[in-house]
């Protein structure tokens, strides 16, 4: 029995953050739930309000160019995900009404959704049980339940069982919702504030006197590499209707990642070329 959920419910219902998507339709979690992959929370916030404002339904943006999506999108990063969320309300205004599929295995099969993001959906925009297990949680949990400062660098099949142990039968949205804020808030990676953690006197990481452990996860490097030479040329056909390859060279010292980046950019559908070789985002509806 989990003798952890009553404290970590009680300090979230109490302590949590007052984002836009927890007020929102299943479709704005969803959003966020993209909008999140690998984005810290306030770089989102400001877009995902922007978004929801102009696209507010999966109709809204199903009938959007993607040319109108790639410049919405903006600074955030990894921006075949707004392609994929294009996908995803395609899909849901066609074969579900516009209405977000609540089971799993639904969520599952849209395009851009894997184990995690589905799991979050159904706990937070559903408010049903599911398994959600982001690098917040499992860090938390590493501590308090294992007694290791880091959790390996995936879920081991051990870990998704002795955490799905661990999730109550009433408020399970809650319990996922609580342990994600206090791997985010107050179990940090550095520094955590276990003075004011509601489960401290509970905690085996700080009953063994914080054993250090190795860390696994690195933050991915970014001046100098393709993803960055990618983000400059798209930046760029955002601010302009279109480039000559010869003017999209003189956004980057090295021709060759210019050449590989034009060539992966265009396999992925993020740019188009035209028969006079310029390069634009595209302009239809995908």
């Amino acid at each position: 029995m989990n003798s952890l959920d009553k404290e970590v419910i009680a300090w979230f219902v109490e302590n949590k953050r007052d984002l836009p998507w927890r007020k929102s339709d299943p479709w704005g979690v969803v959003v966020s739930e993209f909008m999140l992959q690998q984005t810290p929370v306030s770089r989102v916030l400001p877009k995902w309000s922007e978004w929801m404002q102009r696209w507010p339904t999966p109709a809204a943006l199903a009938s959007a160019t993607t040319a109108d999506l790639l410049t919405a999108w903006g600074r955030l990063g990894y921006p075949r995900r707004a392609l994929r969320l294009h996908e995803c309300a395609k899909i849901i205004t066609h074969e579900y009404a516009g209405n977000v599929p609540r089971s799993q295995a639904a969520l599952l099969a849209l395009p851009g959704i894997g184990d995690y993001t589905a799991a979050a959906i159904v706990a937070f925009a559903f408010e049903e049980s599911s398994l959600v297990l982001d690098i917040n949680i499992r860090r938390f949990l590493s501590r308090v339940i294992d007694g290791s400062e880091f959790p390996t660098s995936t879920p081991t099949n051990n870990e998704k069982r002795s955490r799905e142990a661990l999730i109550p039968k009433e408020g399970a949205h809650l319990w996922a919702a609580g342990t994600m804020e206090l791997g985010a808030l107050i179990c940090t990676t550095k520094n955590p504030k276990c003075d004011i953690c509601p489960v401290n006197e509970k905690c085996q990481w700080r009953l063994l006197g914080f054993p250090k452990s190795k860390q696994i996860r690195k933050t991915q490097a970014w001046h100098g590499t393709d993803r960055q030479c990618r983000g400059t040329i798209i930046q760029s056909l955002r601010e302009n209707e279109s480039l000559t390859e010869a003017e999209i060279m003189k956004l980057w010292h090295e021709p060759s990642q210019v050449e590989k980046a034009l060539r992966t950019l265009l396999e992925d559908g993020l740019i188009t070329k035209d028969k006079k070789v310029r390069y634009s985002l595209p302009s239809g509806v995908a």
